[in-house]
């Protein structure tokens, strides 16, 4: 072989590797990780646990930010459709809202694998993976009645309407407080949409109604760390305040005695395990062994602060 040819033959070989390279990067599998608004804590870790499983599978990753429309998450479900990904794995802002842009996916064939938030009314979807929702608002409520064995007044801080977390919460501490009524009397009830600032002024237009509670039981973290800045304003500072969530900031209110509690709900091991199990159906076909996989969210309090997912992220 010649100079010429052995250069030809470099080149052609170069060609070849750098097709077969492009054609790997093509046949890559892509999907989508949607989350219904950055805004929030959660979901910013929600995202970061799906884009770090993505990584670890070698898929690519088509990240969306519903900013807390369900417009903006529809159109972006629409745009991936557009797009062909391979999997669609969204924890979706109103489960009725996005119902028919998921089911839109799903008559395309799509794989979709639902996170924290269940959609119930689309035949297809191929798994959901979250938190028993309903035993975590119980297990809220029952970690106030332990604190109160001799009853209490309080107030409830719901979540957004229309959210299958807060509808689920909702329901788990109205299971556990409704037959103890004469003793744990809800005596200021109000959604505050998951805000913080939110839950600030409607604690603040509850305390002014209604004075000092015994305790506060709030739909998630970022509500009870505005329950606790209104209360504190008060000097208050006596009064038990539970979140959900495990947030980091809480983690440390809680381990400050500043919040009672925090109910962990592992969205990291939900993300990862959604991601999971999307992706081994889109590359070949792999059936989850349970098309509904709910984990069992537990009350975090000074003394088992090891539990917590997030215990690393704290100051």
């Amino acid at each position: 072989m010649n100079r010429r040819e052995f250069l030809l033959s470099t080149v052609a070989t170069g060609a070849m590797a750098l097709a077969a390279s492009s054609a790997f990067a093509a046949d890559k599998l892509t999907i989508l990780g949607s989350v219904p608004n950055l805004g929030f804590p959660f979901f910013v870790h929600m995202l970061n646990e799906i884009k770090a499983e993505a990584q670890a599978q070698g898929v690519n990753l088509t990240e969306s930010d519903g900013q807390n429309s369900a417009p903006k998450q529809t159109a972006d479900i629409e745009a991936a459709l557009v797009q062909k990904v391979n999997a669609i794995v969204i924890s979706p802002l109103d489960v009725n809202a996005l119902a028919p842009a998921i089911e839109e996916a799903v008559k395309a064939g799509v794989p979709v694998v639902t996170i924290d938030r269940r959609v119930d009314g689309v035949e297809g979807i191929l798994a959901h993976v979250g938190a028993d929702n309903v035993k975590g608002g119980e297990a809220e409520a029952q970690a106030m009645v332990a604190a109160f064995p001799n009853g209490a007044k309080l107030f409830h801080l719901q979540g957004q309407p229309g959210a299958g977390p807060a509808i689920d919460r909702n329901k788990g501490v109205h299971n556990v407080l409704d037959p103890l009524k004469d003793k744990y009397q809800i005596i200021f009830e109000q959604t505050a949409n998951f805000a913080r600032a939110e839950a600030l002024s409607v604690t603040e237009a509850g305390l002014a109604a209604n004075g000092k509670p015994d305790a506060i039981i709030c739909a998630n973290d970022d509500m009870a760390l505005g329950a606790l800045e209104a209360c504190a304003a008060r000097n208050f500072n006596d009064v038990k305040i539970y979140g959900f969530d495990a947030l980091p900031e809480a983690l440390v209110a809680v381990r400050d005695g500043k919040l009672a509690g925090t109910v962990e709900q592992f969205p990291g091991q939900q993300s990862r395990t959604a991601v999971q199990i999307a992706v081994a159906f889109a590359r070949d076909k792999t059936e989850p062994k349970e098309k509904l996989v709910l984990l069992t969210p537990i009350v975090i309090g000074k003394d088992n602060l090891d539990k917590a997912e997030r215990l690393n992220e704290t100051k």
